[in-house]
């Protein structure tokens, strides 16, 4: 799997499985002593940038761990045998028995 496909694969997951949950309300306090709550525009900002480095993370481990699929073989060069020519003259059986 080429590199894009790899990412492109990921981010759906990812954005599927988390738009499958309900996330719950949180709060938190930011350096500067503010309160942020969940869906919030900084909260919104630091999820997007997490995600995005964790998509990038795992496309990264997932190309490591998928090795590269080898070129196909060269096929085999086809060597077709030449058949014996056709013998031109057909012996016929004689009269006589060979039994004795």
């Amino acid at each position: 799997m080429e590199r894009e496909q790899l990412a492109k694969l990921v981010a759906n997951k990812i954005d599927a499985a988390f738009k499958a949950g309900e996330h719950p309300k949180k709060f938190f306090v930011t350096e500067n002593g503010r309160g942020v709550v969940d869906g919030g525009d900084l909260y919104n900002a630091v999820l997007a940038d997490v995600l995005s480095v964790v998509k990038v993370a795992l496309v990264d481990i997932l190309q490591e761990a998928i090795p590269a699929p080898a070129p196909a073989p060269a096929p085999a060069p086809v060597t077709v045998a030449k058949a014996a020519p056709a013998a031109k003259t057909v012996e016929k059986p004689g009269r006589g028995s060979a039994r004795k």
